[in-house]
């Protein structure tokens, strides 16, 4: 493991773009807000996406083989997910989920589905969810082992519960803890040293 390769893990707010660069509206003064307005570390770069409004866990690095091996879908790595729902999820929805649903054009994997007991303990969200009173929410855990575009909320929507908010809690084994939005740290030697076994398993 080369010294000069950085691991970094960051909680994206809502409405950050996951780029270092913004593209400004034609004819607007503003840009949007970047992962350049949180993190200093030069030359380090995402490994896959989060949409502007998503929040959670990302990971930045500079070592272009785990990148390769966490963005790749055929490898499979695990990321989960506390989704915010329209309505309750009945266990019939919460099983398509589970076996798939046609999005697109293809069918997605497998996910690992949970309907939350509770409301998960998450800082509250800037701006707040738009939401209708007369309409309940529900608090779904999904884990997904691919990661298309808008996937979490292509696939709620296709079962009939649309996302309302959507948080990455966890990449492969790092999760959230100990960090607010906005926030970022180094990995530790020893998170380092598992993930990158980790991603060395599933190459082979």
């Amino acid at each position: 493991m080369a010294a000069s390769y950085r691991y970094l893990l960051f909680y994206k707010p809502y409405n950050v773009l996951t780029q270092f660069s913004s593209p400004q509206a034609e004819g607007s003064q503003e840009s949007e807000p970047t992962l350049k307005d949180f993190i200093s570390v030069s030359d380090v770069y995402p490994v896959g996406r989060l949409d502007k409004d998503s929040e959670g866990l990302l990971l930045l690095t500079n070592n272009g083989r785990l990148q390769h091996v966490l963005t790749e879908p055929k490898f499979g790595h695990p990321r989960t997910y506390w989704v915010q729902v329209e309505r309750v999820p009945d266990e019939m929805a919460l099983a398509q989920l589970r076996k798939g649903v046609m999005i697109q054009g293809y069918k997605t994997r497998p996910a690992k589905v949970r309907l939350l007991q509770a409301e998960p303990d998450l800082p509250p969200r800037d701006p707040p969810i738009r939401f209708r009173k007369s309409v309940p929410t529900a608090w779904l855990e999904l884990t997904l082992t691919e990661g298309r575009n808008r996937q979490v909320r292509r696939m709620t929507a296709a079962v009939g519960f649309p996302t309302l908010r959507l948080v990455r809690v966890a990449i492969a084994q790092l999760t959230l803890v100990g960090l607010q939005p906005g926030q970022w740290r180094e990995l530790t030697e020893n998170e380092v040293r598992s993930l990158v076994q980790w991603s060395q398993s599933r190459a082979r």
